[in-house]
């Protein structure tokens, strides 16, 4: 089982759209800014139809099909800056992001609740998982015939799905990139309501993982 020490966080403090890109970002993953394709309208069933994602549900499939997942992230934020650490996810709906020094962050979600601590501004942050695009990201099955697509992007190398839900989320979006050809999930970006895109890349992936209870467990007590 993977046991994981509580890790500092950095001098940034954490803005809500920086919680939004970690994940995140799954995710667990962060990307090149894609706004155009974020900030489309939520189709009709029509043009969802016209999507036809065939290839992209087959991906989305696959994606849900793998339940626990763990590796390295770096993280883009709107003005550059960059962060990087490390990444665990459970489905459904679980999540944790350690950013190395000289950030002092951590990012708990434990299917209810999202958590953001930083250990240098002494602030804990707190968010309803339903309320945010990471429970698209950590959902059990995603499912692209629902109301919250807003794209499908296929190309042979790389396959880029967009969702959104405007009614929960407002304006924010997540746009996940996967490998065309092994389905694996390279990178994903979030754009917050203010249009503020956050990217996150993912690397050294290793999937069907054991995890400590320890790892997505929020302490309410603080």
């Amino acid at each position: 089982m993977t046991k994981i020490d509580a890790q500092p966080s950095n001098r940034l403090s954490l803005s809500r759209r920086h919680f939004l890109g970690a994940v995140v970002a799954v995710g667990m993953a962060g990307a090149l800014p894609i706004s155009a394709l974020a900030q489309a309208p939520a189709p009709t069933q029509a043009a969802a139809a016209a999507l036809n994602p065939g290839i992209a549900q087959a991906i989305a499939d696959h994606f849900s099909s793998i339940k626990t997942m763990k590796g390295g992230f770096l993280q883009i934020g709107p003005r550059g800056d960059q962060m990087s650490g490390s990444f665990f996810i459970q489905r459904p709906g679980k999540m944790r992001f350690n950013y190395e020094p000289p950030s002092r962050m951590r990012v708990i979600c434990d299917g209810n609740n999202v958590q953001v601590l930083n250990d240098q501004t002494q602030t804990r942050n707190m968010y309803q998982l339903s309320k945010t695009p990471l429970s698209l990201l950590l959902a059990n099955k995603i499912d692209l015939s629902a109301d919250m697509v807003r794209d499908v992007d296929s190309k042979p190398d790389l396959t880029k799905i967009t969702l959104g839900n405007r009614t929960v989320f407002g304006d924010s979006t997540i746009t996940m990139i996967f490998d065309s050809k092994t389905y694996d999930l390279r990178q994903w970006t979030v754009i917050d309501p203010q249009g503020k895109t956050t990217d996150v890349i993912i690397n050294n992936v290793k999937t069907n993982v054991a995890f400590d209870d320890s790892v997505f467990r929020i302490d309410y007590t603080r």
